[in-house]
């Protein structure tokens, strides 16, 4: 590994390490609410640095500044219900690994995500409609080995999205609310990179490092996934 990439690296590990500290004093109830004075905004007034950027769910009650104890100009944050993906999220992404050299991408999802609520909602009319439809049970069947297709080909971006985490949990016998949530994560982080080529070449460089998290609202803790 070159120098160059090395310290890449260290700098993103430091930086989620940095973040992971500081949702452990928000959780034990003693953040530091650090860089939020008035110095630190006069500093920011001719551009940003961010360590990191995170996408998570636009849910009230998951805002990452606060759930990571960080200040004005840590963090480059994007968010959607459900952390979902579109042209405009993923080019905000870009910007943030092309334009402010951040070292890391968070994708963070959160305990009772209404979204994934949504998108089982959704999924199970799906079903419903496919099954009806079908003249006996052998066609109905078939109609069942083609979800995916029906999904990918659906209206709604919360059942193309998070409908198809759903499924491929339920496909793997993850039928536990939580258990789809990290799916959906693990799904989210395949589908940006899938999508983005300045991200696989970022990633390809070993000039960005990606990690899927989950937030839980019980505890006020993030949950490192690994996948």
């Amino acid at each position: 590994m070159a120098q160059s990439d090395f310290e890449q690296e260290s700098t993103a590990n430091a930086t989620w390490s940095r973040m992971l500290q500081g949702n452990r004093r928000f959780a034990e109830g003693k953040p530091d609410h650090p860089w939020q004075d008035q110095e630190t905004r006069q500093t920011l007034l001719d551009g940003q640095n961010p360590d990191a950027a995170v996408l998570s769910c636009s849910d009230s009650r998951v805002p990452p500044e606060i759930i990571f104890d960080q200040g004005l100009g840590d963090l480059f944050t994007v968010r959607t219900a459900g952390q979902l993906l579109d042209s405009a999220v993923i080019a905000s992404l870009e910007y943030a690994v092309k334009k402010l050299h951040v070292s890391l991408i968070c994708v963070l999802g959160h305990e009772h995500c209404g979204a994934i609520e949504a998108a089982e909602q959704e999924l199970d009319d799906l079903m419903h409609t496919i099954t009806s439809e079908a003249d006996g049970s052998l066609e109905a069947a078939d109609a069942m080995d083609d979800l995916d297709e029906h999904i990918a080909a659906a209206e709604s971006i919360i059942l193309r999205q998070a409908g198809m985490s759903v499924w491929q949990a339920r496909e793997a016998e993850l039928d536990a609310h939580e258990d789809i949530e990290r799916v959906h994560v693990a799904h989210t982080i395949e589908t940006l990179v899938e999508q983005s080529p300045i991200i696989q070449q970022a990633l390809a460089a070993d000039q960005l490092m990606i990690v899927g998290a989950r937030y839980q609202l019980s505890t006020g803790k993030v949950e490192v996934l690994s996948f």
